[in-house]
């Protein structure tokens, strides 16, 4: 009997595994990650997610992915350590990890108005460029060899630029890649900036991006280029780079780099050698809601739906209301109070009252050195060693139980829609509840837009992805908040909540019309006041307060707080102060002391 011989692709990944460590110290012989995923047939490939093209990356994984008999079908047989070291360059310099891929896309899409879905592919162009040209002329691989296998001829001018930006990169002669008619003096041009961006930015590839985005705009603008053309998608390998990983913070807000970085390589000081950049007190008009300072930008906030639009174009697998609740928990983490601190003497103080033997398992920090060798001198776990047990009294200092927070948001249909546009309200409320419940508050929240619709909590928790979720949401009902909800939810009951709450309430002054609209209005907020116990605020976006005097005069002197606002952008500030109010402990103090 014959011994059956191996299939020819099962040679080939013997082969080209033999290859990776001389991959992997291509860029350094620290370099660790887990060996590649080598696919031999179509059933592995769909598996895997791979299609097209014949690698990928993953970032959440660290994974490589290449289909061998693609390879095979491309005749790259030979290019196991180049292709490989390829892949690995993905990993360890551009993109590199999951934030830098997304930074990458927000700076390309920049650059891409009205073709902001292609900021993918055009990545994965620039950071092919960055990684293959340092292979090729860092570590001596054929990168160039690779690309004579892939070339095509009348495959569009943008292929072709691309191609030429390589023989220019590796000084090859032309036609070694791309055929370029003399006549073709933009796309020579264009070519010899292009390789310019790269060996300019190759270290700070994250800022040359909206230059190599400027550069091959207008081809993709002109050539109508709409999806994946197919002879690109080959070399596609990372595509959904970032699908199923995490979204990382700080994608939020916007880094002035991003909106000033996407222009013309020939505009670039960096690249043409001129500098017609104007001084750094000029005016800059603002952008997406940013604030303007002299010498340049601060604060400038990506839109929901811009943020929204962002994480899809990296793949992000997560549903629009979880990138809502991201959205908002990153704008309003600047405000919220600090984590509050164990404070001393305890409300129970430790008394000892004896021992217990002390086992192996348990925490060392336990064990009663002490007493174990009074009691013998001869050590033996769960024998001779033991802890000593603690009974409590009662402290020096009471403990401090956190006013619980109802917070009530008019979401009628004058209130922006928060997952469109920054809604301030939404984000007050966000400030205000995350706050609560980071001093160990519970929270209940309602949106109401009423007559109409209402949503809330189901009573008072202490989960953040619900109330999050209900504070971000969007009725578009009504007028204002109904008053309703608090005769629903505090005076139908002959008992008093278990803790104090504190009634927060964010509307406009249609809450007027509303309190003498519905019968006995003034004393259900009256009453709701009294049975709650913990104090009540209005936040009140009134634009001329004298019409509505006798008014504001009547609600405070029920009780209420009252906060007007002129503009909805005060809430935000308003959410800061009320939350040091009320939850910061180490706030609270100072003040003590003042």
């Amino acid at each position: 009997m014959f011994a059956s011989r191996p299939a020819p692709l099962e040679n080939l990944k013997k082969k080209w595994m033999a290859q990776w460590p001389d991959a992997l110290e291509a860029w350094s012989r620290f370099t660790k990650l887990t060996p590649p995923l080598l696919l031999t047939d179509t059933k592995a490939e769909k598996a895997e997610g791979l299609y097209g093209s014949f690698a990928m990356i993953r970032l959440d994984d660290h994974a490589v992915v290449i289909s061998l008999r693609q390879v095979e079908e491309l005749e790259l047989q030979s290019f196991a350590t180049e292709i490989l070291a390829h892949e690995i360059g993905h990993h360890v310099y551009a993109p590199g990890d999951l934030r830098d891929n997304a930074l990458l896309i927000a700076r390309i899409r920049a650059g891409l108005p009205m073709y902001e879905n292609q900021a993918g592919f055009v990545a994965n162009l620039y950071t092919d460029l960055l990684i293959n040209d340092r292979l090729q002329r860092s570590e001596e691989l054929d990168m160039a060899g690779v690309y004579r296998k892939l070339k095509k001829n009348d495959a569009g001018s943008l292929w072709t630029l691309y191609m030429k930006i390589y023989e220019n990169l590796w000084g090859l002669p032309p036609g070694t890649l791309a055929d370029v008619a003399a006549k073709e003096k933009r796309l020579i041009v264009d070519a010899q900036l292009g390789a310019r961006v790269i060996r300019a930015y190759s270290k700070d590839w994250l800022d040359g991006a909206g230059r190599f985005t400027a550069l091959v705009a207008p081809y993709i603008m002109e050539s109508g280029f709409a999806g994946r053309s197919a002879i690109f998608l080959p070399i596609m390998d990372t595509r959904d780079a970032g699908a199923g990983g995490g979204i990382p913070d700080g994608l939020v807000e916007i880094d002035p780099e991003e909106l000033d970085g996407a222009i013309h390589p020939a505009d670039d000081p960096a690249i043409s050698g001129f500098d017609d950049t104007p001084g750094d007190d000029k005016a800059q008009s603002p952008e997406a809601g940013g604030e303007v300072i002299r010498g340049g930008k601060k604060n400038n906030y990506r839109s929901p739906a811009q943020y929204r639009e962002l994480m899809k174009s990296v793949a992000s697998s997560l549903k629009e209301d979880e990138l809502i609740i991201r959205y908002y928990r990153e704008r309003a983490l600047p405000y919220l109070i600090p984590f509050p601190a164990r404070e001393t003497p305890r409300a129970a103080d430790p008394i000892p009252e004896g021992l217990e033997l002390w086992d192996v398992g348990q925490p060392a920090q336990e064990l009663d050195w002490m007493e174990s060798t009074i009691r013998s001198p001869v050590i033996i776990p769960g024998v001779t060693t033991y802890q000593r047990t603690y009974g409590t009294s009662e402290g020096s200092l009471p403990e401090k139980i956190p006013t619980d927070l109802y917070v009530g948001i008019d979401c009628s249909g004058s209130m922006t829609n928060p997952k469109f546009s920054l809604s301030y309200p939404a984000l007050a409320g966000v400030i205000v509840a995350m706050s609560a419940l980071r001093a160990g508050a519970k929270v209940m929240s309602c949106l109401s837009g009423e007559p109409g619709r209402f949503t809330q909590t189901e009573g008072f928790i202490r989960d953040e992805k619900r109330t999050l979720k209900l504070l971000t949401g969007y009725l578009g009902s009504g007028y204002s908040y109904g008053v309703k909800r608090l005769e629903e939810t505090f005076l139908g009951k002959k008992e008093k909540p278990p803790r104090p709450v504190h009634l927060l309430i964010v509307t406009d002054q249609d809450i007027f019309h509303m309190l003498k609209e519905v019968k006995n209005g003034w004393e259900i907020i009256t009453e709701a006041l009294e049975k709650t116990g913990g104090g009540g605020t209005f936040v009140l976006n009134i634009y001329t307060p004298k019409s509505y005097a006798k008014d504001l005069q009547r609600m405070g002197e029920i009780g209420w707080d009252i906060h007007m606002v002129s503009s909805q952008e005060d809430m935000v500030e308003f959410a800061r102060k009320f939350s040091r109010r009320m939850y910061d402990r180490k706030a609270a103090r100072e003040r003590g002391k003042g």
